[in-house]
């Protein structure tokens, strides 16, 4: 395991939300979907489920896609220490469902958007301390736009998930190789 499964499930959690904003579409048009996403991810804590929330939860996107693209620790580093000072981020460890020990970083009940600034906060700031921000990539798909999390051993994972960017790669790929 290259990560503490904290550190993976908000990294993962970070890229699914950045990429709901990926390509020119908005993937989080209503409380709804947020909330399949919440449970999907096993988001636990308070949820208010109201447009609120959502307005909250989307205006995270556009600041966490900028710390995907910098991937400088002295560029990183300060906005993650903002994100801990403004999410009020006070770890603890807990458990619950099936997961063991963990570790969460903010209050149960506060707000949605707080929490999420907290545990990915904490995640980014595990990526800097390891030197591994570089596991923090683009899509390598010329035609997309999204983020991706490298959690590979060998470091070689190019394309993300949201628009099968690496199964029409490599066809592109066999189709140029078989026009020789």
């Amino acid at each position: 395991m290259l990560f503490a499964h904290d550190t993976r499930t908000a990294l993962v959690w970070a890229a699914a939300l950045i990429n709901t904003a990926a390509n020119g579409e908005d993937y989080l048009p209503d409380v709804s979907t947020l909330s399949s996403m919440l449970d999907e991810h096993e988001w636990t804590g308070r949820r208010d489920g109201t447009q609120e929330e959502l307005d909250a939860v989307r205006a995270l996107r556009p600041a966490w896609r900028a710390l995907w693209e910098t991937g400088e620790p002295d560029a990183v580093v300060p906005v993650v220490n903002a994100m801990l000072a403004a999410s009020d981020a006070r770890p603890y460890l807990t458990r619950h469902g099936d997961w063991g020990w963990h570790m969460h970083v903010s209050d149960d009940d506060a707000p949605l958007a707080d929490r999420m600034t907290a545990e990915t906060a904490v995640a980014l700031a595990d990526m800097v301390r390891s030197d591994e921000l570089e596991r923090l990539r683009l899509c390598d798909a010329p035609d997309c736009d999204a983020v991706l999390v490298d959690l590979s051993r060998n470091r070689s994972r190019r394309y993300c998930d949201t628009g099968n960017c690496g199964n029409r790669a490599n066809v592109a790929a066999y189709r140029a190789r078989k026009k020789i």
